[in-house]
């Protein structure tokens, strides 16, 4: 059993991680000019394992500790392709935060980054991945830090943070969409297309909410007996 300033100090470690290695690497990717996005995937996926691994205090995690985190990763790539008629109306977000609020936050993280790229092997991938990745791996990270605090249990708490993820998505996505199409990115061109992408985000956050009342309560709680039966993510 791990020591309470063991658990905080991986909590602090990993969101640090997330937070500055995650921009840092994309910021430097795109000031490089690189054109490798397969690479640069790579790369990212390799980052979104570590925080994921520091639950182990460097102990290799068994089989069984990664199958419903690749399953979740499956179904939300998997959603996002089945409701590619619908324009930014996809329940990925919401099971990435599900997700995240039965195995935590680092396991948030991998489950965001994963759906991301592998939905991209439907949707085409680009420059815009590695974005992705980051953005839908914050997602679930912060939800299962909230989770792990105590939120997100009051059915308004999770509303207000469905609507919030559309939004953060968004804003994470404009500044790759800033920086690729618009010469000389600023504060103002930022702000000029977080308005105008202002119905998108909201197409997204609508969706994230409808699909997290929908899901929450059933698959969180199949979820958990999965956690519980097999000691998945308690070491």
């Amino acid at each position: 059993m791990q020591k309470p300033s063991l658990k905080k100090y991986r909590t602090k470690a990993a969101f640090v991680f997330v937070c500055m290695l995650f921009p840092l690497t994309l910021w430097a990717f795109m000031a490089s000019g690189a054109k490798n996005y397969g690479f640069i995937s790579l790369v990212m996926v390799i980052l979104a394992i570590i925080p994921f691994l520091m639950l182990y205090e460097m102990k290799k995690p068994k089989a069984r500790e990664w199958i419903p985190l690749a399953v979740m990763a499956a179904i939300a790539a998997v959603g996002r392709a089945a409701f590619a008629f619908v324009p930014h109306f996809k329940p990925t977000s919401a099971i990435i935060v599900i997700t995240a609020m039965v195995f935590g936050p680092e396991a948030g993280f991998l489950t965001g980054a994963i759906a991301a790229l592998a939905s991209n092997l439907f949707f085409g991938q680009g420059p815009w991945t590695p974005w992705q990745m980051f953005a839908w791996g914050f997602i679930g990270f912060l939800a299962g830090l909230l989770s792990k605090a105590g939120r997100l249990k009051k059915k308004w708490e999770l509303v207000v943070f469905g609507i919030c993820c559309g939004y953060i998505y968004g804003w994470i996505l404009n500044i790759w969409n800033g920086a690729g199409f618009v010469y000389g990115l600023s504060w103002q061109t930022y702000l000029s297309l977080c308005v105008t992408s202002l119905l998108t985000d909201g197409i997204h956050s609508a969706a994230t909410v409808i699909f997290l009342l929908l899901l929450s309560d059933s698959w969180g709680s199949k979820l958990r007996r999965v956690k519980n039966k097999f000691g998945i993510l308690s070491s």
